[in-house]
C-alpha cells in the first residue's frame, strides 16, 4: 500500500524465530512510551530501555522512530482491523452484516490501544504530518474500502442504493462513533455504558439503511 508522505521503509532482520520475537519485544515497548509520552517525547534511548534491547539491536530493525511508530500502527490495524470488517465476508443479510459490523467497530474504537493511538495522532499530526497518513492508509482507508467493496456488492444484488459507496462507508463509520468514542476519547465514561453502545449500535444500522436500503 503506498503512503501519501514519503516514509522509509520498514526494516527489520528476517522476521523468523528468534528475530521476530526480539521485533515485536521492541514493539511492545514503543507502545508503552507512546502511550506515556506520545511521538514526540517518545526516544529510541526510552523505548530501547523499555523494550530490554541496546540501542543497536533497536536500529538493526527500526532505522528510525518514524519507522518504529509506522510498524506499531501497521501492526495495530492489522490485528484488529480483519475481525473487526470479518462480518462482510459472510452471505448474511445486509442490516444483520451491518449490526455485526457495527458492534465489532464500537468495540475497537473504544479498546484502550485504540483510544492511544487516536489521541497521539490528532495531538502530533500538525507537528508530523506523515503521523496522520500512516494511521490513514492503514485503519480508516482499510476499513472504508472493504466496506465500500461490500456495499457495492448489496447494490448489485439490490439490497442497497448509494450515488457513492465509499461515501456511504465513511457515513456509516462516523454513525458508529456517535456519543460513546468521543466520549471515551476526552477520557470521559457514558453512564449505562452497554446499554448506550446498543443504542449507537442499532441507530447506526438503522438510519443507514432508511438512507440507502431497498426494503
Amino acid at each position: 500500500m503506498v503512503l501519501s508522505s514519503p516514509l522509509p521503509a520498514p526494516s527489520c532482520s528476517p522476521c523468523t524465530g528468534e528475530s521476530e520475537t526480539k521485533r515485536q519485544q521492541i514493539l511492545t515497548g514503543a507502545s508503552a512510551v507512546f502511550a506515556e509520552h506520545g511521538y514526540e517525547g517518545a526516544s529510541m534511548s526510552a523505548i530501547a530501555r523499555q523494550a530490554a534491547v541496546s540501542k543497536g539491536t533497536l536500529y538493526n530493525y527500526f532505522t528510525n522512530k518514524a519507522d518504529l511508530f509506522a510498524a506499531f500502527v501497521e501492526q495495530c490495524c492489522r490485528e484488529k482491523l480483519p475481525v473487526a470488517l470479518a462480518p462482510v465476508q459472510e452471505n448474511s443479510p445486509a442490516r444483520e452484516t451491518l449490526t455485526a459490523v457495527a458492534r465489532a467497530m464500537v468495540c475497537l474504537i473504544t479498546q484502550p490501544d485504540s483510544l492511544m493511538l487516536y489521541r497521539i495522532i490528532v495531538s502530533e499530526a500538525p507537528r508530523f504530518p506523515h503521523l496522520g497518513a500512516v494511521f490513514w492508509e492503514n485503519g480508516p482507508r482499510v476499513a472504508i474500502a472493504t466496506l465500500a467493496k461490500w456495499i457495492r456488492e448489496q447494490e448489485a444484488l439490490g439490497t442497497l442504493q448509494t450515488e457513492d459507496p465509499v461515501f456511504a462507508a465513511e457515513q456509516f463509520f462516523a454513525l458508529c462513533q456517535t456519543r460513546i468514542a468521543h466520549l471515551r476519547r476526552f477520557n470521559l465514561n457514558p453512564e449505562n455504558s452497554a446499554e448506550e453502545e446498543e443504542k449507537v449500535i442499532q441507530a447506526a444500522v438503522r438510519v443507514f439503511m432508511a438512507a440507502y436500503g431497498t426494503e
